[in-house]
């Protein structure tokens, strides 16, 4: 039997810790059971994987060291290599931060080491956001198309005011200030005692690179994350994951070879059906049960990005919310 990912009404009850990543009566959570009575063995699959600690430290020193060569360079050589190189080098870690932040680095029963590597991936992205995005974003594997509590899901006033291709280039372009602030009127939560940490260690370190090396390394760093964030080939993912490409299918896949730098992120029906199985063998589930994977995927997110700014039925307002695209269509 084939599920299709579409959007019924949520009624989700959880009583778990905030590290535990359990979810039910999400729109992937029948999936999950069934495809685990028929293959038993992806259970096999899930826990943690702690290598991944030495891939990001790794992207981390290299942001150091090309901070400290860039320090006297030419500003277009900054932005360029910002663009094509520093930001890259960015979003990866920020897509090891969305891996780490499911404790997928050194399982449940460590949740400080999974913070303290988050909170050391975040240095050179510039902004604190790696415990803020741990906490929102289980809300929207726990409430994933539910408008008012899945924080991913643009706003409103989003979907109204971004519709032509001129203002949909501008709101992928400010996308990285937007999804990092939408979470905070939306949906707020407490402040919490690692996010003062976050913020402390990351302002920390940018008064560091200031001071030592300059405004130009700082601002390659900050570049690169508003950049590769933004209007950026590898943004595509943010577009591809659940906004309504094909029908009503709430998630979506993308089996290409930019994963390679994104921690497979784009096996993201396989994420929202495993949440707690380690980026490295998302593809084997695909593999196991490959039938239930047997849906439209993309292969390409520069496609998507060009799709979502063309396409008059793409946009903000084509995200999954069952009702939203019809409504829009009658306003």
């Amino acid at each position: 039997m084939k599920f299709f990912l579409g959007f019924n009404k949520l009624d989700l009850r959880i009583n778990t810790a905030e590290d535990e990543w359990v979810f039910k009566e999400e729109p992937h959570s029948s999936r999950r059971q069934e495809i685990l009575r028929k293959y038993p063995e992806i259970k096999k699959l899930m826990g943690y994987d702690p290598s991944i600690a030495y891939i990001v430290t790794l992207e981390v020193f290299i942001q150091i060291a090309a901070c400290y060569m860039l320090r006297d360079a030419n500003w277009s050589t900054i932005f360029i290599l910002a663009y094509c190189f520093g930001g890259v080098l960015n979003h990866s870690l920020g897509s090891a931060i969305h891996e780490i932040g499911h404790n997928l680095a050194f399982g449940h029963s460590r949740p400080w080491a999974n913070r303290i590597l988050s909170i050391w991936c975040n240095l050179p992205i510039v902004a604190p956001m790696a415990i803020s995005y741990k906490k929102y974003h289980q809300d929207h594997h726990r409430y994933l198309g539910e408008e008012n509590q899945d924080v991913d899901i643009p706003t409103r006033l989003e979907s109204f005011l971004f519709r032509h291709p001129i203002t949909k280039i501008i709101w992928l372009m400010v996308h990285p200030i937007i999804h990092a602030i939408r979470p905070f009127y939306k949906s707020p939560k407490p402040l919490t005692g690692w996010e003062i940490i976050n913020t402390i260690c990351q302002m920390t370190f940018n008064g560091l690179v200031l001071y030592f090396l300059g405004i130009k390394s700082l601002t390659y760093l900050l570049a690169g994350t508003l950049m590769a964030l933004g209007f950026h080939p590898l943004a595509g993912h943010f577009i591809s994951e659940h906004y309504l490409f094909h029908g009503k299918q709430a998630t979506t896949s993308y089996y290409g070879p930019l994963n390679f730098i994104l921690f497979n992120v784009g096996y993201h029906i396989e994420h929202h059906d495993f949440p707690y199985i380690p980026y490295n063998r998302l593809p084997e589930v695909r593999k196991i049960a490959a039938e239930y994977y047997d849906h439209p995927y993309h292969t390409s997110w520069v496609k998507v990005l060009w799709d979502f700014v063309f396409d008059s039925n793409m946009g903000p307002h084509a995200r999954g919310v069952g009702y939203r695209k019809d409504e829009l269509k009658e306003e």
